[in-house]
């Protein structure tokens, strides 16, 4: 089953800066849930999505492809493929992203376009659920990605922070008055830790979950409809 899909996500870096994180797959990886990073040699990359439905769980182990880095545009392209470790099912995408400045000051829209191509038990989920399950999946990987960067600049923060008090304090050492009382730095403050991913692409809540969304209002409606039919009925007998 081919299907065209288009998500988009805000990091909060300008460009430039962007670049540089999203082209560093290992570190990245993580941030992706069910993803892992198995080798890098050069633009080529090797690793495995682990998904869950459920009881289901199927492992996907493949190799993606820069085909393409203009960084003079903030344009990427990656060709991907993909094979199930415990069947017979394949995957195989093309990417297209393309990063510009975001709606504030020092944020980046990241556009993404995907020509995806699925065969086996995913191609189940139809072409009205795949959209939704990249959705809430990208969505997950900038919140992840977002805690990361954070955490980052935080770290930075403190560095550079503690570094000149450092220095003070060494040449001042031993040189204390007499009577005076010395008082210990406080600690800093450990930068926040990036999100944790998850093991495993848990599909169940991004499949199962919209579709009783879904469900649920019809199941009521034809409750109701089936109430109001029955009263009409007893009233005509």
């Amino acid at each position: 089953m081919a299907i065209e899909l288009d998500n988009s996500f805000t990091v909060p870096v300008p460009p430039e800066q962007a670049w540089d994180v999203l082209l560093d797959v290992e570190r990245i990886a993580p941030c992706m849930p069910g993803a892992s990073v198995t080798s890098v040699e050069g633009d080529e990359i090797e690793g495995q999505v682990k998904v869950k439905l459920g009881p289901l769980s199927l492992t996907y182990k493949g190799t993606a492809k820069f085909t393409d880095k203009d960084q003079a545009n903030h344009a990427i392209s990656i060709e991907a493929t993909g094979k199930e470790t415990r069947g017979s099912g394949t995957a195989s995408a093309t990417v297209q992203a393309n990063l510009t400045p975001g709606a504030a000051a020092g944020q980046t829209l990241v556009s993404i376009h995907t020509s995806l191509n699925v065969t086996g038990k995913p191609a189940q989920f139809g072409r009205s659920l795949l959209p939704e399950v990249s959705g809430k999946l990208i969505q997950q990987f900038a919140t992840n990605l977002e805690a990361m960067i954070n955490a980052d600049s935080a770290a930075a923060t403190d560095a550079a922070t503690e570094a000149p008090a450092t220095g003070a304090d060494d040449a001042g050492a031993g040189q204390a008055p007499a009577g005076s009382t010395v008082t210990a730095p406080a600690a800093a403050s450990p930068a926040a830790p990036a999100a944790r991913p998850e093991e495993s692409l848990n599909a169940f809540k991004f499949v199962v979950v919209p579709v009783l969304k879904r469900l649920i209002p019809v199941a009521a409606v034809g409750a109701a409809i089936a109430v109001v039919v029955r009263r009409l009925r007893s009233r005509k007998s």
